[in-house]
């Protein structure tokens, strides 16, 4: 079992930043590829950012290019989401989630990952 705890979320201006943190525990020693996700109300839960298990390769929604860097500390057990020049378009709640294989360095739909947390609120005031 695998648990992931985000924190980091909050109410921000537009054209500010904020980090988002994904705490990760229950299999001590073992790193699986992990993704960032986010949905806003009456929308899809929809891929953000991905990175593989060593933090060397990475994925991003073409959204979210050139502003936000998913990265991660294998000694910390966590992965985070830097976040800059928010717009309120980036007003959602955000997901982290584990996918718990290796067929491929990383992942970018929401099947393709098997444990997820609760969520931490992002709201982008204009």
């Amino acid at each position: 079992q695998v648990q992931l705890v985000e924190s980091g979320g909050r109410l921000v201006q537009a054209g500010g930043s904020l980090r988002l943190s994904c705490q990760v525990s229950g299999r001590s020693g073992v790193f699986f590829p992990m993704g960032w996700f986010r949905q806003s109300p009456g929308k899809e839960r929809a891929f953000v950012a991905g990175i593989n298990w060593g933090g060397g390769s990475t994925s991003y929604a073409d959204s979210v290019k050139g502003r936000f860097t998913i990265s991660r500390d294998n000694t910390k057990n966590t992965v985070y989401l830097q976040m800059n020049s928010l717009t309120p378009e980036d007003t959602a709640v955000y997901y982290c989630a584990a996918a718990r294989s290796y067929s491929s360095p990383l992942y970018t739909r929401v099947n393709d990952y098997t444990d997820w947390g609760q969520g931490t609120q992002v709201t982008v005031s204009s």
